[in-house]
């Protein structure tokens, strides 16, 4: 318990609101949030290690936020999806909806299954800070390649989720995975997988940020039974509402941002988001090698 309260403590209030503003943006901009939790401590020789056990009630307040931030944006397409799926709005529009519902599961699916298998032997052979900054760096150059091979699959330019196919969520589900590897992007990854099978980039993005809602309450659930028989502090906590908060507005500012972008800039909208993880990772990767 002791250990457990000096862990803690050696996290300051500014700290937290810096991880905090990090997880709310790069949890859904394509430039990993695992990725940047592990390098920014250290490069910044911060005295702490947000996988220890102690954390684990920060990090599910973080999640929550995320969630709650992405269920607000998209809280219409949800609702027209379950409403639609229980034959409120018709009958058209009821198959439509099982059809979008049934591509979310089919592109979770793949998730489940490595994650179930593998996720904690890749995080524990490449959850260093130098592996991590080299998958970033790789991050980048998969950005870049999914803007040269758009419409591999032989479409291109899908403009709604409803147009996807069985074979276009499966894909954008396997590319998921390569999420577990720190260092890659979640919806990097799965934006990737859209545009090689021709969506749109903001058809892409909206199908992944809503993939996102059920990952991270299947977080957030898994991180926060594990905490069930951890002793909590009010202080700790008070820190974690706080920072939860702040994740929450970040993401929610971060998606409306970026749904407009995609759909603003559909030639080319990943190209700076790979320049940034091709550089970001190739410095870091320099640092610590030189630095070791």
């Amino acid at each position: 318990m002791c250990g457990q309260n000096w862990v803690l403590l050696s996290m300051s209030f500014i700290q937290a609101i810096i991880i905090a503003i990090l997880q709310g943006a790069t949890e859904l901009f394509p430039v990993s949030s695992l990725g940047h939790a592990v390098i920014l401590p250290a490069l910044l020789h911060w005295s702490y290690d947000l996988h220890d056990e102690a954390f684990l009630p920060f990090l599910v307040m973080l999640h929550l936020g995320t969630s709650v931030a992405l269920l607000i944006f998209f809280w219409k397409d949800w609702a027209a999806l379950f409403k639609g799926s229980a034959g409120l709005l018709g009958s058209r529009i009821q198959m439509e909806s099982m059809h979008i519902l049934f591509l979310l599961v089919v592109a979770t699916i793949p998730a489940v299954i490595i994650g179930g298998l593998f996720e904690h032997m890749l995080r524990s052979l490449f959850g260093s800070a130098s592996s991590a900054a080299i998958f970033l760096f790789l991050n980048g150059i998969m950005l870049l390649l999914a803007e040269k091979l758009r419409g591999m699959g032989g479409r291109y330019g899908v403009r709604t989720v409803a147009d996807m196919t069985m074979r276009d969520a499966l894909v954008i589900g396997v590319c998921q995975c390569i999420a577990f590897l720190p260092g890659f992007s979640r919806s990097g990854a799965t934006i990737c997988g859209g545009l090689i099978r021709g969506l749109r980039h903001d058809t892409a993005a909206r199908f992944s940020f809503l993939m996102a809602e059920p990952v991270i309450i299947a977080a957030t659930v898994r991180e926060a039974f594990k905490m069930r028989h951890m002793p909590l502090q009010p202080g700790q906590m008070h820190v974690a509402l706080i920072a939860a908060v702040i994740s929450g507005v970040t993401a929610l500012a971060s998606t409306a941002f970026l749904m407009r972008y995609f759909r603003d800039h559909d030639r080319w909208a990943l190209s700076p988001f790979a320049y940034y993880c091709i550089g970001a990772g190739l410095i870091a990767t320099l640092i610590f090698h030189f630095s070791a």
